[in-house]
């Protein structure tokens, strides 16, 4: 008996050993490339869109529906620099005790997270068009440097080596980049500012980066002709402006590229007919190899574009049910105002879904003399989704401007006239669960906080929504426009409030300093935020 008993408990251990061997194993294979930064500070926001499948959700913050009404003015840190789209237009990382922010001038500030006060700044004074931000890995800071630099700083702001990825003077970066596995990943895209976007010969570019030299490791074309579709005078095209969803587990990245150009046409070219057929990677998801950059499908959901209709936001990584078993899908979404549910494997298109105003935005030709489209070239959905527990949740602007078959006409584009909503969509079906109107223009992404999706204005309203219900449960109206979007950690929801004579990093936590009323005025660096409440 004692000897069953001896054999027994040893096969006992050998099992429990072989668990753990296997255990660890997946969970090393799980982690495999993943920045020790982005797994210590998970419960922060460490990365663009606080994690690799780009969720924009945070389930660790203390904010819910029962106290968000508590949430007051814990600091302000004033943001110097500012080009022609404000002074920040994504989101800061947070790691800790340490609030990282690159502005519109491509400097980068280290902030205490307590406090607000600077504990590091590296300023370059480069404008950038935005969006633009860091990425954190193997302890360095890794930027967009102006238009056509990338940069490596160490922990303390010290630049350690800087990169000039594009000769060409209309072919720039405007992206909040990302790191994994030893490499650093940014795009080009055509143009560098609004007086030179889509000029011909200007063409977009994936980029891996070694990260502790900066050599080129691959790159990928998304424009798939080396003339640009016949025409490389007058045609460009492509690029990313938002961040790749990876999956750490297969090493599989994907990115959303944006449209090809000249939109809608030139007089010599009316209707892209300087550059027929598809265009080619434009208006598609691609799915990449991240070691190699060889691409594994694609799926363009807008042929030959004469819209400026990028599909350019970051694209989700979800695992959903379907009929009771598992299905792992890609969201993605861009300025032609729809959302799509992909098949992660081959990118196959499971449902489509229109969110927002649409007025002849199909049309393959535009016919003589002016016509009315909605979305416009700032609709659709123009900044980044959120999703959690089988439901996308997305920002939309609604926008009417005028086409002729040669030319955009400027007049018609009136910011201030754009509308916008936030819409829930269950990502089985692209059924939409609820609609919110909202009388501004919708720039803040989503964002969830446990049991609410937040979102903000162009006019700095900032609202928190239920998320099953869509009824607001709180709002306040910040001290300037955002058109970047906030990071969570803890107690605290910190906004970039980047449009305005007085730019600011907002930090908003439970408990802190009332904000019933924000008169707009001079902070002082690493101030408190007590002169916003009265």
């Amino acid at each position: 008996m004692a000897h069953q008993k001896k054999i027994l408990i040893s096969l006992l251990i050998l099992i429990l050993i072989i668990s753990l061997t296997l255990f660890l194993s997946v969970s090393c294979a799980s982690a495999k490339g993943v920045p020790k930064e982005i797994t210590k500070y998970a419960k922060d926001w460490p990365i663009a869109n606080k994690d690799y499948s780009n969720s924009r959700s945070s389930f660790d913050s203390k904010i819910n529906s029962s106290n968000v009404s508590k949430l007051g003015i814990a600091w302000a840190f004033v943001i110097p620099g500012a080009s022609e789209w404000g002074a920040a237009a994504t989101n800061p990382l947070i790691l800790g005790n340490t609030v990282y922010l690159q502005d519109l001038k491509s400097s980068v500030y280290a902030i205490n997270f307590k406090t607000g006060a600077l504990i590091w700044s590296k300023e370059y004074n480069l404008d950038n068009a935005g969006p633009t931000g860091p990425a954190i890995a193997g302890g360095k800071i890794f930027i967009t440097k102006g238009h056509y630099e990338a940069a490596a700083l160490d922990m303390k702001g010290n630049e350690l080596w800087s990169v000039k990825l594009s000769d060409n003077e209309n072919v720039g970066m405007d992206i909040q980049s990302t790191a994994f596995n030893g490499k650093f990943y940014v795009s080009t895209v055509p143009g560098v500012s609004n007086s030179n976007f889509y000029k011909g010969g200007s063409v977009g570019t994936l980029y891996a980066l070694d990260e502790n030299t900066g050599k080129i490791t691959w790159s990928f074309d998304t424009v798939d002709s080396k003339d640009i579709w016949g025409n490389p005078t007058v045609n460009s095209g492509g690029g990313a402006w938002y961040p790749p969803a990876i999956d750490p587990k297969t090493s599989i990245m994907y990115w959303g590229i944006a449209n090809p150009g000249p939109w809608p046409g030139t007089p010599e070219f009316p209707n892209g007919t300087s550059r027929p057929g598809a265009n080619l990677y434009t208006n598609s998801i691609v799915a990449l190899d991240t070691e190699k950059g060889s691409m594994l499908w694609y799926n363009q959901v807008l042929p030959h574009d004469l819209f400026d209709y990028d599909l350019q936001i970051s694209p989700i990584l979800a695992t959903i049910s379907i009929n009771g078993s598992n299905h792992d899908i890609i969201i993605g979404a861009g300025k032609l105002g729809k959302v799509f549910g992909f098949d992660k494997s081959t990118g196959k298109t499971l449902w489509e879904t229109k969110v927002g105003l649409h007025q002849n935005d199909e049309l393959k030709e535009l016919p003589a003399g002016t016509t009315k489209v909605s979305p416009g070239p700032l609709g659709g959905v123009e900044t980044p989704m959120a999703y959690a527990e089988g439901v996308v949740y997305v920002p939309v602007i609604n926008m009417t401007v005028e086409y002729t078959p040669t030319e955009f006409v400027g007049k018609s584009f009136d910011l201030g006239a754009a509308t916008g909503e936030l819409v829930a969509i269950d990502a089985a079906t692209g059924k939409i669960l609820w609609d919110k109107k909202i009388d501004q223009m919708v720039a803040g992404a989503a964002t969830v906080v446990n049991d609410l999706v937040f979102t903000s204005t162009y006019n700095g309203q900032i609202y928190a929504f239920n998320r099953k219900t869509g009824d607001e449960i709180w709002s306040y109206q910040a001290p300037g426009g955002i058109n970047g979007w906030p990071a969570v950690s803890g107690d605290t929801i910190i906004f970039p409030i980047g449009v305005g004579a007085k730019p600011v990093l907002l930090a908003l936590s439970l408990g802190a300093a009332p904000v019933e009323t924000v008169p707009v005025t001079t902070l002082p660096q690493g101030g408190t935020g007590k002169e916003f409440a009265q």
